[in-house]
């Protein structure tokens, strides 16, 4: 595999969800979990030694049924919206901030939101038990193959307040001391995870043989997952950080770190 290419042997485990994952980076049971860059910015300004590796810039998108009347986000007020995470959420901080800036209201205010995993907040989405839905890309692209569409894309709202949405929101996160202990492996990290993503984007048997992994429903479904994946690709080369700067910078603004 990659991992055993480029020096080091990855063995991955599962857990219950995102907050079991930082749970067990944090306590020292593992070695490296794929999280936010927020939750990342958060843990080192507490002082915690960890790195952030590039993965995706793919985030979610706030979704509504195809026949929904609404075409801007002040048309969601008295709504229901379900949010995948939690308040703090990247994706509903840059919403929520769109909102105020652009549109000229507070979305937090004007609708009732409903926070929850994101399997939870998908079919709550299709049973229509919410107006909308902010989810995470992947259930993103399951609900609009389902027939539902995107109101607004949480990349299109970073760039309407002049952030960069090539910024990765999502990377790999390993403990210092681990790379302070092996020097080159973050390198040889995003040099595997650099390589896969290349396959997949030239090689369509690679997507045969982890579709089965994927668990797509149909075809569109397997299409969507894979073109929101391949689109969620970070450019190679260094996070730029004046941009990453002032996404924190909105971020804490809105009390998200």
């Amino acid at each position: 595999g990659f991992d055993k290419a480029n020096g080091f042997a990855l063995d991955v485990s599962d857990v219950a969800g995102a907050p079991a994952a930082q749970i067990a980076l944090v306590a020292g049971e593992v070695d490296m979990i794929v999280s936010d860059w927020l939750w990342v910015a958060r843990e080192r300004a507490a002082g915690r030694d960890l790195v952030f590796i590039p993965y995706s810039r793919a985030v979610g998108a706030l979704i509504v049924a195809a026949d929904s009347p609404a075409k801007t986000l002040a048309d969601l007020k008295g709504q229901k919206i379900g949010v995948a995470g939690s308040p703090i959420d990247k994706s509903w901080l840059i919403l929520r901030a769109y909102a105020q800036k652009v549109e000229g209201f507070d979305i937090s205010g004007t609708t009732e939101q409903i926070f929850g995993a994101p399997p939870l907040v998908y079919k709550a989405a299709l049973d229509g038990e919410v107006q909308c839905a902010l989810n995470f890309w992947n259930f993103g692209a399951r609900m609009q193959a389902a027939g539902m569409r995107p109101l607004m894309t949480v990349d299109k709202a970073a760039e309407a307040l002049g952030l960069d949405p090539q910024t990765p929101l999502v990377g790999y996160v390993v403990r210092g001391e681990l790379l302070k202990a092996n020097p080159g492996l973050g390198g040889a990290i995003a040099a595997a995870s650099h390589a896969a993503k290349t396959k997949l984007a030239s090689d369509p048997a690679a997507w045969a043989r982890i579709r089965p992994m994927m668990k797509a429903a149909n075809d569109a479904e397997f299409e969507a997952l894979k073109a929101g994946f391949l689109a969620g690709s970070p450019k190679a080369g260094a996070v730029d950080e004046k941009a990453a700067a002032r996404m924190l910078a909105l971020m804490t603004e809105l009390g998200g770190a």
